[in-house]
């Protein structure tokens, strides 16, 4: 009898998988304002935080974040060791600031104990779903299913639940929106599946229709369809997207 455990295909003891670590490492750095500044393929090949203007204090954090991710540290850790750094930068607490994009003078929220958790969590999620997604194009040959899973939360989307067991062939165009995580906070995962165990699951689902609503991005005035129960900004799968832009590149040489 075939067994199923309920956790993600990754860990963090004692070390992160290369493919983790690789993909954040590789980040450019991108100082910005505002969340909305960043396009979801930008964000694939460049790490940014809001608020944070200067390539010091972006640079600082994305330090901070890699030892993490290298080390395995826990989030208790990783501020202990970036709160000083950030103090002393002068990018903690609140501060005036005025919006480049409108020219408003406005109380900007900038370092604080939830901020940090939000950039950890966030930016450690998704490395950890880009790594997972290099390696899943890399072993698809014997393992060429992907299973949608629920995370560990109390309450989840309805539109996550949904998917919940959803199995799916890797190459699947579902993927390029719905690989998680799929919002803020949103702890869901896939699990890599053989085809004997894929059987076992009931077999192949139907690749489901995604339902799109408008969203307009009141700070560059771009709108965009993003499928219904995923965040704005959160509709791209990051390892797709980090591949695409390598090729590009490799092709932009090869020319």
């Amino acid at each position: 009898m075939t067994e199923f455990t309920d956790k993600p295909d990754y860990a963090f003891n004692p070390g992160p998988p290369p493919e983790v670590s690789r993909y954040f490492r590789n980040k450019g750095m991108r100082p910005s304002f505002s969340w909305l500044d960043v396009e979801p393929e930008e964000h694939a090949v460049a790490f940014t935080v809001a608020k944070a203007a200067k390539l010091d204090v972006v640079e600082a954090i994305k330090e901070e974040l890699q030892r993490s991710i290298d080390e395995g540290l826990p989030f208790e850790t990783f501020q202990k060791n970036l709160r000083p750094r950030l103090q002393t930068l002068g990018w903690w607490g609140t501060a005036e600031m005025t919006d480049p994009v409108t020219g408003e003078l406005i109380d900007a929220q900038l370092g604080s104990p939830r901020r940090l958790r939000t950039i950890y969590r966030t930016n450690l999620r998704t490395a950890r779903a880009a790594g997972q997604w290099e390696r899943i194009q890399r072993t698809k040959n014997a393992l060429p299913y992907l299973e949608y899973r629920l995370g560990p939360s109390e309450r989840h989307r309805p539109h996550h639940e949904d998917k919940e067991y959803l199995v799916l062939p890797v190459d699947d165009p579902f993927w390029r929106k719905w690989m998680p995580p799929n919002g803020w906070g949103c702890k869901c995962w896939v699990r890599q599946l053989t085809q004997r165990q894929a059987d076992a699951r009931g077999g192949v689902s139907e690749s489901p229709a995604v339902p799109t609503s408008e969203f307009r991005n009141k700070r560059t005035g771009v709108v965009s369809q993003v499928p219904q129960g995923i965040d704005p900004g959160w509709d791209r799968n990051p390892g797709d997207l980090r591949l695409r832009a390598l090729e590009q590149v490799t092709e932009g040489k090869l020319i």
